[in-house]
């Protein structure tokens, strides 16, 4: 195997990607521990010299991919739920950001589900970094009165979670996509969590 070779700071970045996409692929087909340096530059089309320009282990490169994933999947669903006119709208179509970037790289559940034993400091962070900004969003939401008297915290973890199982249950393990019906049962579902009682 030898280096696809790559000049310049945008090559150097397009390497780096190369060897992400590789390792979400490899782990995720092959599990942390059957997955090798050589699979994983196999995988991307480098050389081991390129694996090592970035990454000083497996571990490395493993802990950085759950770093990729979070960010990318935080931002897909940041990105859709700013849509939303009311907190609602935003938490509904947040959800379907999620389920659209799942589909699209169904590997994070199994990868998250690695990380318990791989890595479990980045199994914190992951959900850390989801819940963060969750948190602080339904915060603002009951001081502005936007959604009833709940508990942030516990009402993000709560959704989190509805929202983690019902991807691995039709994402993962179904065909790909969550049915219309069940994101209309989520939907009333998280419509009776937030709104205000009458």
């Amino acid at each position: 195997m030898t280096d696809v070779v790559i000049t310049g700071a945008g090559g150097r970045a397009l390497s780096r990607k190369r060897l992400l996409d590789a390792a979400e692929d490899v782990f995720a087909e092959l599990g942390y521990h059957d997955a090798s340096i050589v699979k994983l530059t196999e995988a991307a089309r480098v050389g081991q010299g390129t694996f090592y320009l970035y990454f000083s282990s497996k571990k490395e490169i493993f802990d950085e991919l759950v770093r990729d994933l979070n960010r990318r999947v935080r931002h897909a669903m940041k990105e859709a739920s700013s849509k939303g006119t009311t907190r609602l709208e935003a938490e509904l179509l947040g959800f379907g950001g999620y389920f659209s970037f799942t589909a699209e790289h169904p590997a994070l559940y199994r990868i998250i589900r690695q990380a318990e034993f791989v890595s479990p400091e980045m199994l914190h962070y992951h959900y850390d970094k989801l819940a963060e900004g969750y948190v602080e969003g339904l915060r603002e939401s009951v001081a502005k009165g936007e959604v009833g008297d709940i508990d942030p915290e516990v009402t993000a973890w709560a959704l989190m979670a509805a929202g983690e199982l019902l991807g691995m249950r039709y994402i993962l393990w179904g065909d790909g996509r969550v049915p219309k019906k069940v994101e209309a049962e989520l939907a009333r579902i998280i419509r009776r969590v937030l709104e205000p009682p009458a």
